[in-house]
């Protein structure tokens, strides 16, 4: 059997029972393989674009003796499916960037598709923002620290008519209990749900985060070009937004 890291088994603890899954760039198709060995799918696409995972992938599924609900595929994102073949779709593992990417160019394989789990390594605000503007619901937000690192895993449904309209309700700017503003981009940022729960490891994470753009305003100051010093600004007001939100939500906790 099967036994998965604690980021694939978030995933896998999302998928409904009985589902039809496509798990897009599978690797070693260790997730639709515990997923099948666990009964929860009756069926199964892993695709993945790299030779050497595909042929990992292949193995395992021959190994496991699951060649009747696991089907492995060579392709680019959703390419390796048809319309209407699953009802739920993984992607983990890719920046948040790239998986919107895959998102955009597969849409007219989404038809009968009905949930996405994603797990962006970074990025995760192009993913909410796909979703958003996609018609597609963000349902939950979870993250998680594994070996030192730290990923967020969202879960969403796609949103039926009357859903629609309210949509970027999720997103709409919003006042933190002190009165600390959050805008819409913010919260895209950094989850709408993760800033409602501020759980410990999510501080964490954006400490981390700061950091890294704190490094990069001192790189742009290097520069004395006005687009490095307006890029520069424009990069400190994040931080700012971003302590301001972080102080709020600690002093809530304590």
């Amino acid at each position: 059997m099967v036994k998965l890291s604690k980021r694939l088994q978030m995933i896998a603890d999302r998928v409904p029972v009985g589902s039809k899954v496509a798990d897009i760039g599978s690797d070693h198709a260790l997730l639709p393989t515990y997923l099948a060995q666990q009964g929860i799918i009756v069926a199964a696409v892993a695709g993945e674009v790299n030779p050497g995972p595909f042929e990992a992938a292949q193995r395992q599924v021959l190994e496991s003796g699951l060649s009747k609900i696991i089907q492995v595929r060579s392709g680019d994102g959703l390419a390796v499916i048809e319309p209407g073949e699953v009802n739920v779709i993984t992607i983990a593992g890719m920046g948040g960037s790239l998986m919107a990417s895959i998102l955009e160019a597969g849409k007219s394989k989404l038809v009968g598709v009905g949930q996405l789990i994603l797990q962006p390594n970074v990025g995760e605000e192009h993913v909410r923002r796909w979703l958003l503007h996609n018609g597609w619901k963000l349902d939950s937000e979870t993250i998680l620290e594994e070996d030192g690192k730290i990923y967020e895993v969202l879960t969403a449904s796609l949103a039926g008519s009357e859903e629609i309209g309210a949509l970027g309700m999720l997103y709409k700017e919003r006042s933190l209990p002190d009165g600390v503003h959050v805008s819409s981009e913010r919260l895209q940022q950094m989850g709408p749900y993760l800033i409602n729960e501020a759980p410990e490891v999510w501080f964490i994470k954006w400490e981390s985060e700061l950091k890294k753009l704190a490094m990069i305003v001192d790189q742009l100051k290097l520069s004395t070009a006005e687009a490095s010093i307006a890029k520069a600004e424009q990069v400190s007001q994040e931080i700012r937004e971003i302590k301001e939100v972080l102080a709020c939500l600690q002093k809530v906790k304590r």
